[in-house]
């Protein structure tokens, strides 16, 4: 069957993007892997859509209309932490904390 290697794929993209958000401490590369996982999740949403229907192309664009906004609002919020740190680590972030 021709959609095992697209999920295969899907999965390790997915699992990578899993493993940036949870071991990494930039901001940045957190954004990146959060947007890994997007598309990972696109790409499965069209690879079943040969089974399934059309439908997961319909999500694909939803999926995509939420990582555009997620990549607008993460940027502002990306850069006034660093406007205000002068460095997109979040080792030390606490900027929510009061005092």
């Amino acid at each position: 069957m021709l959609l095992t290697p697209a999920l295969l794929f899907s999965a390790v993209l997915f699992t990578i993007g899993v493993a940036g958000v949870l071991f990494r401490r930039n901001a940045i590369v957190i954004f990146m892997c959060v947007e890994l996982m997007l598309n990972a999740v696109n790409l499965t949403f069209v690879a079943l859509a040969q089974q399934i229907g059309v439908g997961g192309q319909v999500f694909v664009f939803f999926v995509m209309a939420v990582a555009a906004a997620e990549a607008a609002v993460g940027l502002a919020i990306i850069l006034a932490v660093y406007r205000h740190k002068q460095s997109v680590s979040l080792q030390n972030m606490n900027l929510l904390k009061d005092g």
